[in-house]
């Protein structure tokens, strides 16, 4: 009674053990891939829960999320021959997940490496100012190229930015100097501005007085009122002869007039 017992227990220990191996659960976001004898269903398995057979069966499961990949700085030299560093971040994920257990061995490795040589490759095709203020033209490049590279792998490449581009310190004092002199030169083409529209209103007065006397007689007056406001002591001042002879004729013709 005792052995049986003993068996019946052994019996249902090995029972559990072939349970557990023969159940897997399968996140959302993941997918198994099953390899029967050595090969491939044809489809993966998931979400949920999986039966396999133990022993013949082997999973693999494979994360089905996007995954944000540092490409660390690189160094190289552009097409305009300047030496510099680019890091950047990649944002990919498995959309076939028998291509990326099969087709490649890691392939979160191999995206890294093909990152990094891309990376390269794109600098040394672009041109300093690219870099600089076209950056979502460069972003755009290097998705293209490494989701080409990695598309036999069941891999797609969503996204690729440029997070820094580290500059040598004279390239960087080159740059200042050459903004302090471009602000410069927009400093003096508006003062030269300011000045030619400054002479244009000159010339244009002048032309008014010189058609209208009456208007420098009037400007004549006006600066004699702002200096009078302005100063306290007492200013000796030429009168022109054209206010002269006006007051001139009107006392004549005040003189000419009978009182009653």
């Amino acid at each position: 009674m005792l052995s049986s017992l003993i068996g019946f227990i052994i019996v249902l220990a090995l029972v559990l053990v072939v349970l557990s191996m023969a159940i897997k659960i399968v996140k959302e976001y993941e997918r198994l891939v099953v390899f029967r004898l050595g090969k491939v269903r044809p489809k993966p398995k998931g979400p949920g829960l999986v039966f396999i057979i133990p022993f013949v069966d082997r999973p693999v499961k494979v994360d089905l999320r996007t995954v944000t990949l540092d490409v660390p700085s690189q160094e190289g030299i552009t097409r305009d021959n300047v030496t510099l560093k680019v890091n950047a971040v990649v944002y990919f994920r498995v959309i076939e997940p028998i291509m990326a257990i099969v087709n490649i061995e890691d392939y979160r490795r191999a995206t890294w490496n093909i990152a990094q040589t891309t990376l390269r490759n794109v600098l040394g095709q672009s041109e300093l100012d690219e870099l600089l203020a076209h950056r979502e033209r460069i972003n755009q490049k290097l998705q293209q190229m490494i989701d080409e590279a990695t598309e036999p792998w069941g891999i797609k490449v969503g996204m690729v930015e440029v997070k820094d581009v580290e500059l040598p310190e004279t390239m960087k004092r080159s740059m200042a100097k050459q903004a302090e002199a471009e602000r410069e030169k927009r400093a003096k083409i508006i003062s030269a501005s300011g000045e030619f529209e400054s002479a244009q209103q000159l010339r244009e007065a002048a032309h008014t007085i010189a058609e209208e006397p009456v208007a420098l007689q009037l400007r004549y007056l006006s600066t004699l009122v702002e200096i009078a406001a302005e100063k306290n002591s007492t200013i000796l001042f030429p009168i022109p002869m054209e206010i002269l002879k006006a007051f001139a004729g009107m006392t004549e013709s005040f003189g000419g007039r009978k009182v009653d």
